[in-house]
């Protein structure tokens, strides 16, 4: 079986900044994570021993000097002591559990220092994908050539439409390749000829080293569960924007609301934050209630919505993108991350609904228990956790 993960930085950005982030704020946290596949898929016998085999060659990917100069080149508010970090940083199979039950189901589960295991999340990710299509058969079957021409008349289309927007395919991609074409593709169309929309670059640093564009990216809904987990969901925005001013100053300034419903981070959400922060992103809910909120949030602050930026980055597709734009330009600076639409919309196989949350938490190994932890979605039916830690969550946020 050839190895799936080559490269230090085939991942997304916010993975490392959030990295960077929690030895900063965090450094002895210890957590554990926990894999979901909505779509219940029934995984072909031995996969998870496969899997594992790729978790051990993770183990000789080290990042490389290359990358390294190519984060400092294009990351500046990166702290440079976190790159004397990474080259020591080495992935452990011992980190990792896999395991598939009698009728094939898929169970993973992910246990250390949080400054450790942050960084597995979207490289494992980005394995079961491309291993499951491996392993049935699909991948035998995919035409790039066919699906750059495919989304390079994406990329037409958005641009055309006004639309900035950035490739956030990594997590659940047909494959590496299958990333890389759509990269190049959206590379090559935007520097075809003058647009009026954008290209912002990709979440994925090594696509981005590879093609030169910008990597994308800022936190993730585990940066302020875990806090919840840590300190209780009431005031776990404000001290996770704390957290991320302290570190990044400034900089990395679009906050990611929705870990915990609108209502509690918009209490949170001061005038100085919302001063301090770009902008927000719009990750779960209606894209259209969610953006009235904003707008009226920014209001009751005294502050012109229009000065800000919105990502929305809820399960988009060019037409919705591009519907959104059309809407959403009139109230805000809108931009928007595609992920799944982009990197896994070969038309003979369906794409994958996986996700690793993190699920329990402890602020220092001298601790003899963990805190449970969860996502509360804006979307019904997407929270994350045990249900009965959703409910004492719930209960406490008065939802």
């Amino acid at each position: 079986m050839r190895q799936i993960i080559n490269h230090f930085t085939d991942d997304d950005l916010y993975k490392l900044t959030m990295c960077c982030a929690v030895i900063d704020n965090f450094p002895r946290a210890q957590v554990k994570y926990s894999f979901t596949d909505r779509n219940n898929t029934v995984y072909p016998a031995g996969f998870a021993q496969l899997f594992m085999k790729q978790i051990e060659m993770l183990e000789n990917v080290v990042i490389t000097d290359e990358e390294v100069d190519f984060l400092k080149r294009k990351c500046g508010y990166i702290p440079h002591w976190f790159y004397t970090y990474l080259k020591g940083y080495r992935f452990n199979r011992e980190w990792v559990k896999a395991s598939q039950d009698e009728e094939g189901h898929l169970h993973i589960e992910i246990e250390g220092n949080w400054s450790d295991t942050i960084l597995l999340e979207v490289k494992v990710l980005a394995i079961i994908s491309e291993l499951y299509y491996i392993l049935t058969g699909d991948a035998d079957h995919f035409d790039y050539d066919l699906y750059y021409a495919k989304s390079y008349e994406k990329a037409e289309k958005l641009l055309d439409a006004g639309c900035v927007y950035s490739d956030f395919g990594t997590r659940r991609r047909a494959s590496l390749k299958a990333e890389d074409a759509v990269v190049k593709a959206m590379k090559d169309c935007y520097n075809a000829r003058s647009w009026k929309g954008r290209l912002v670059g990709t979440s994925n640093v090594y696509l981005a080293m590879k093609y030169d564009l910008l990597p994308v990216g800022t936190m993730a809904h585990e940066f302020i569960c875990a806090i919840g987990g840590m300190y209780g969901p009431q005031m776990a925005n404000h001290i996770a924007m704390n957290s991320w001013r302290n570190t990044f100053r400034g900089a990395l300034g679009t906050y990611l609301y929705d870990s915990f419903g609108w209502e509690i981070f918009s209490l949170n959400f001061s005038e100085d934050f919302a001063n301090l922060f770009k902008g927000l992103r719009v990750d779960s809910g209606d894209n259209y209630e969610q953006l009235h909120k904003i707008v009226d949030k920014y209001k009751s602050l005294g502050i012109d919505s229009r000065t800000k930026q919105v990502v929305f980055s809820n399960a988009l597709d060019t037409d919705s993108a591009i519907a959104i734009q059309k809407y959403a330009s009139q109230y805000c600076q809108p931009s928007f991350g595609i992920g799944t639409h982009f990197t896994n919309d070969f038309e003979q196989v369906e794409p994958m609904n996986i996700v690793i949350k993190l699920v329990a938490v402890k602020i220092t190994e001298s601790w003899t228990f963990y805190n449970d932890t969860c996502k509360i979605s804006e979307d019904d039916g997407k929270h994350t956790g045990k249900p009965e830690v959703i409910k004492r969550f719930m209960e406490a946020l008065h939802i």
